[in-house]
């Protein structure tokens, strides 16, 4: 059942200046290094001046582990893998964590960062992990944390519901769009009955450790820290939070718990990220922090997510006059060279706009296209299929956009790896709440082109009009 917004401000206020104080001391006397795998690019979308790999060769994650930062990313994109695909590539990064860790002579701990919405290889991920992690380091995982929390994006947990923000409505995540997910939809209400679903029964919710907002908001730092000790066998842990004071107290905790040595796997959204690696807020970005390279030429916003939100925000982007709409008919997608001919013709539209200093929007058809076997992983190979052609619209240009921005988090993930062929960027900040913007690097297709990475479940229906606003000049 819904309910209004306002209990968002009815909890008691923190002294936030004084939890920032511990939670800086706690931070500095931690030396251990925190690798966030990121299941699409989204999920930088709180932080600044760090560093994403998207890759996971042995040289990249030796850079991570060289840097100043306590933490740094590796983009899995594994929310558009199959099982057998994401199981593969968390084998191998697991492997070679551990072998840079033990060779820079430092610790450890993951970050899998995921939906803010529940959505993702869960719990397939963190098992993975932790199994490798216990192997390669021969300590024990206590504990596993989750925390959906994420302010910018509208997701709250209170009383162990995970809510969605629609205007002034917190939404139950399991009555939205997002839970109804073809591949990876569920149904449980709560938070520990959302564990028990999706471990099929082997973690109850009967057993998991839920950190009270009550006590949160009390600073009671030694009775969470005592539920952290107290956590045994992988048992899981809800942390109830409305704002980030929410999450530094609790941080505090949990560094405290680890220096006591207690171990932990987090399954996050992005908000806890920032606050594990003592990360400042900044102002939104500008357009001149933005775009250091002044071009003639249009820009191009590719949209692939098919979420009710995106289609409106599309929607919301026709009011901007001078931007041409090309749709690209994704119906298309079973016959091979229809297919290939149809993003040809999408391929030279474009072209032809960008280099007239008109920019532009590619959007897949809105239908959502299902494959006639009923089964997940078909659908999600048809998916990727359809992403590959989204992420062509940029791959093959050969003109150099103003900008580039792509809508949805597969689409996303395809347009910096594959598209813009990135290696490593840096994380400027945001463009909107939520929204970051990646630097390319010098190895790109297109580098230091701004490119702005879109969440297809974040921001109000002219959020995507906004971004694009700026980034004109308008």
């Amino acid at each position: 059942m819904a309910i209004s917004t306002d209990i968002l401000t009815s909890y008691k206020p923190i002294d936030e200046a004084a939890v920032d104080a511990l939670l800086a001391k706690e931070i500095a006397a931690n030396n251990k290094k925190i690798v966030v795998l990121d299941d699409d690019p989204t999920g930088v979308q709180t932080v600044h001046d760090i560093s994403v790999y998207t890759n996971w060769d042995k040289d990249s994650i030796k850079m991570g582990f060289e840097e100043e930062n306590n933490l740094f990313y590796i983009m899995t994109n594994s929310r558009g893998f199959t099982a057998e695909q994401t199981t593969k590539a968390h084998h191998e990064i697991a492997a070679v964590v551990d072998e840079v860790a033990k060779e820079t002579g430092k610790e450890y701990i993951f970050i899998s960062r995921s939906d803010s919405t529940l959505r993702g290889h869960y719990p397939l991920e963190t098992q993975l992990l932790k199994a490798d992690y216990e192997k390669y380091t021969g300590a024990q995982i206590d504990g596993e944390i989750l925390c959906p929390f994420f302010k910018e994006g509208g997701r709250f947990t209170i009383n162990n519901v995970h809510y969605v923000k629609y205007g002034d409505e917190l939404v139950p995540a399991n009555e939205t769009e997002f839970a109804k997910d073809k591949t990876f939809g569920y149904t449980a209400a709560t938070m520990p009955e959302y564990v028990e679903e999706k471990t099929k029964g082997e973690y109850k919710a009967a057993d998991v450790t839920c950190i009270a907002l009550e006590d949160i908001r009390d600073v009671n730092i030694d009775k969470i820290e005592e539920q952290l000790m107290s956590v045994k066998d992988f048992n899981k842990i809800i942390i109830n939070a409305v704002d980030y004071v929410d999450i530094k107290v609790f941080c505090v905790a949990l560094y405290r718990a680890m220096a006591r040595g207690k171990v932990f796997m987090m399954r996050t959204a992005a908000g806890i990220v920032k606050v594990m690696g003592g990360v400042t807020d900044q102002p939104l970005l500008s357009r001149e922090q933005m775009v250091v390279k002044e071009t003639d030429n249009g820009g191009i916003i590719v949209v692939g997510s098919h979420t009710d939100k995106t289609t409106r925000q599309v929607e919301g982007l026709k009011k901007i006059k001078d931007i041409e709409f090309i749709e690209l008919n994704a119906t298309l997608v079973k016959d091979d060279a229809a297919f290939e001919a149809e993003v040809k013709r999408c391929l030279d539209k474009e072209e032809e706009c960008i280099k007239a200093g008109k920019t532009v929007c590619c959007f897949t058809t809105r239908t959502l296209i299902t494959a006639d076997t009923g089964d997940k992983e078909d659908e999600l190979r048809l998916a990727v299929k359809i992403s590959d052609a989204v992420q062509s619209l940029v791959g093959r240009l050969t003109v150099t956009p103003a900008f580039v921005i792509a809508k949805g988090g597969i689409t996303s993930s395809d347009v910096g790896t594959k598209a813009l062929a990135v290696k490593k960027a840096n994380v400027l900040g945001q463009i909107r709440p939520g929204i970051p913007v990646w630097q390319t690097g010098p190895e790109s297709k297109f580098p230091q082109t701004p490119y702005v990475i879109f969440p297809g479940n974040v921001g109000d229906d002219d959020t995507l009009r906004e971004a694009a606003e700026i980034l004109m000049g308008k």
